[in-house]
């Protein structure tokens, strides 16, 4: 309990000192998340090479769900099951305060990538989400291979209990991470998703990814 509560501490005071510069967020390469602060196109093409890679997956919409999905829209993902019952019920609610501010946004998704695919089927997930009344087009709870969803999880997304530290692929994935990640999918941050205060934050810098703009001037914005 100590140790979660320390690593929740630590993981909002790196966000305070590296996600709140004026008018953009950093960029992120490496599993530590050292945050690169970079504003010139030719600096970030060259020094960030880090991307998402390629996927495919089944959403509970009964859709296929591939990376190429992503293209060209802000989006942020995260990792749970539907039979967890210690931080996954508190994520999911917190996740529907930011859903509810870009529901159906045509330049926003939020995808869930289940850490059980072999229990989560499309109608477990289908029925999970009626259970939380998640009901926007733009989130998707995803299932497929085990094999490539960790995969994915710890090589792209870089998901994982405690930043920097990167487990053997098949121990299980269990994190209270969500990361965000921009139109050309690179990684732009990682909040924790079972703090409010982290959600609020959230909110801020996918609006000011969508955007473009500063901070500043979108205080008038609905997703406020």
């Amino acid at each position: 309990m100590y140790q979660t509560v320390f690593n929740s501490i630590i993981l909002l005071t790196f966000f305070c000192n590296c996600n709140n510069q004026p008018g953009y967020l950093p960029y992120y390469n490496t599993p530590d998340f050292s945050p690169y602060f970079l504003k010139r196109s030719n600096e970030i093409k060259s020094i960030i090479s880090h991307k998402i890679g390629n996927f495919e997956a089944k959403s509970h919409q009964i859709n296929n769900f591939s990376n190429e999905d992503l293209k060209g829209k802000v989006h942020i993902a995260n990792f749970m099951f539907t039979s967890c019952t210690s931080i996954c019920p508190i994520m999911t609610n917190n996740l529907k305060i930011v859903s509810e501010a870009f529901k159906n946004h045509p330049e926003f998704l939020m995808i869930s990538f289940s850490v059980t695919p072999w229990i989560d089927s499309i109608p477990k997930l289908q029925s999970f989400a009626k259970s939380y009344g998640i009901t926007a087009k733009n989130w998707h709870l995803l299932t497929g291979k085990k094999s490539e969803i960790y995969k994915l999880a710890r090589k792209s997304y870089f998901a994982e209990k405690n930043l920097g530290f990167t487990k053997d692929s098949s121990e299980f994935l269990h994190t209270e991470h969500v990361v965000l990640v921009d139109k050309k999918l690179r990684l732009r941050g990682i909040y924790n998703a079972t703090l409010k205060l982290e959600m609020k934050q959230l909110k801020e810098d996918i609006a000011l990814l969508i955007k473009n703009k500063k901070p500043s001037t979108l205080e008038h914005e609905k997703v406020f």
